[in-house]
């Protein structure tokens, strides 16, 4: 178990969406939090509503650069301690064909929604284990880490799975050293992510024709509005909490993805080798 009480926290994508539910929840809690994000103006908001709860700084930061990361994280240490919760959350999503994909989109997706994890755990596990002090990586991963799905994205899936089998990887190496791991596979939560996706993402990576342009911007919508009818960001603050505190390696945010994950299972296997040969 993991008590929060006085630990640090860094929140990856902390101003927004999940990121500013599990603040929420972890001010409320007694931790102290470092949130980070893109977005000065959303950082602004949360610092304005959580510094009445706990202490809180926030800081600019694209997770993909290390050296910003490494300079970050040095700051955050001196202004509020040690860090020894790490919640590697900042995401985005990429709605398009794979046949319209471009290496830009890719290094863009793969760089926040992959990469991103990497460069918390690079920069904060070391640290941790070496202060002997316990503590808890959380990172967000998706539905669509445990199941492909029509829809669910070739550059989401193929960083989902890479994030859900590292944090799988690294609850086997870390159970002797106090530090727990959790992995959240939501489902649908009502965040704004698809438009702040979309702002955030390279520009001209794919030439596109007005109407494919249109059709994008729908299915964006479309999605979104999904989304809505999702999670509470609040509510899924709580689930993480919980899961720190109990160690789960699994956080799930509701049913969604049983179907998938059990047709997913079954086809695994079904294709072992047959034990009499």
């Amino acid at each position: 178990m993991t008590d929060v009480q006085g630990r640090t926290a860094f929140i990856t994508g902390g101003a927004n969406g999940i990121g500013l539910g599990i603040a929420r929840t972890l001010a409320h809690a007694g931790a102290k939090l470092a949130l980070v994000d893109l977005d000065t103006d959303a950082l602004a908001r949360a610092k304005a509503e959580l510094q009445k709860i706990t202490q809180v700084e926030t800081y600019r930061l694209d997770v993909r650069d290390r050296d910003a990361y490494a300079s970050t994280a040095d700051a955050v240490e001196h202004s509020l301690g040690p860090v020894s919760l790490l919640f590697n959350n900042a995401g985005v999503i990429v709605a398009e064909a794979p046949a319209k994909l471009s290496y830009e989109l890719w290094d863009f997706a793969i760089g926040i929604n992959l990469v991103g994890v990497i460069n918390g755990v690079q920069t904060f596990l070391r640290r941790m284990v070496e202060r002997r002090q316990g503590g808890h990586i959380v990172n967000t991963a998706s539905g669509a880490g445990l199941a492909a799905t029509t829809g669910s994205g070739v550059l989401y899936c193929t960083a989902k799975y890479g994030v859900v089998g590292m944090s799988e990887a690294l609850n086997v190496e870390l159970k002797s050293s106090g530090i727990g791991v959790s992995v959240l596979c939501p489902g649908p939560v009502a965040t704004n992510i698809m438009h702040r996706s979309h702002n955030v993402a390279p520009k001209g990576a794919v030439q596109l024709s007005e109407e494919h342009e249109k059709r994008r911007a729908d299915l964006r919508e479309q999605i979104n509005q999904a989304l809505q009818r999702g999670a509470n960001i609040d509510d899924v603050g709580r689930m993480v909490l919980k899961a720190v505190q109990e160690n789960q390696l699994y956080i799930y945010t509701d049913r969604f993805m049983e179907e998938p994950i059990k047709a997913r299972t079954k086809a695994l296997l079904d294709a072992l080798p047959d034990p009499r040969g």
